[in-house]
């Protein structure tokens, strides 16, 4: 579902809007995608320059600043990130990371007219307005290459030891290495704020999983299917 939320950008990128019409980014709440399925996170640009990031009501202040060139100057608890326009119109607003290929995803809640607080309100709203009919299709491609993958054993494999890191979107967590006895290699992620393990596809794409095993399993068939496709 998420790697779906970050391919349509393209098929929508003649809606966009520019980073440089301030009035629509600020004093919105701008719900991050990649938090809801375990908390609620809302980003509140306001025009002093002034961010407000409201974790399930606790808030917490930080500075934002438009740098031109469709860039955005964040900076928050002593970190500064700059992010690039991907997307933004009335609804969504897409960035990514300088450097990185993933979207950091969020939904304006002001705009949508009501609170969103499941994953599920989020796809009912994208499948409305972006992709109607051919959600039907995408779906169905998703079943066939999941059960495509049901039948991989994962082989053998060498793990680090968790490595500590922190970044803007999942707060402080930790990075496992996994190399499997066939040359595949992947990392796996552990805590943030959704205290289990977790995978991750660029910044708006986050999987969860119960245990240990269950992620590894996963990173194996994903990293098996891509070698597969290529």
């Amino acid at each position: 579902m998420r790697t779906f939320i970050a391919d349509i950008f393209p098929k929508i990128q003649r809606f966009s809007k520019k980073l440089d019409q301030l009035t629509i980014l600020t004093n919105h709440h701008w719900v991050s995608l990649s938090d809801i399925a375990n908390s609620k996170t809302v980003f509140i640009f306001r025009p002093n320059n002034q961010i407000l990031f409201s974790e399930n009501g606790l808030v917490e202040k930080g500075t934002w600043e438009y740098l031109g060139n469709q860039s955005i100057l964040l900076e928050r608890q002593n970190k500064s990130y700059l992010l690039k326009h991907a997307f933004v119109d009335d609804d969504i607003l897409a960035l990514k990371l300088d450097s990185l290929s993933g979207y950091a995803v969020f939904i304006n809640e002001t705009k949508f007219g009501r609170e969103i607080n499941t994953i599920e309100d989020v796809v009912r709203f994208l499948e409305t307005k972006y992709i109607k009919k051919s959600s039907t299709t995408s779906a169905s491609k998703t079943v066939r290459e999941t059960a495509s993958t049901d039948t991989i054993k994962t082989p053998s494999f060498e793990e680090t030891q968790p490595k500590e890191n922190y970044d803007l979107f999942n707060g402080r967590h930790y990075i496992v290495s996994v190399k499997f006895d066939n040359g595949l290699t992947g990392d796996i992620y552990l805590g943030g704020k959704s205290k289990k393990y977790f995978l991750q596809y660029g910044f708006n794409g986050i999987q969860y999983f119960d245990t240990k095993k269950e992620c590894i399993d996963y990173l194996y068939k994903q990293l098996h299917k891509t070698i597969n496709y290529s």
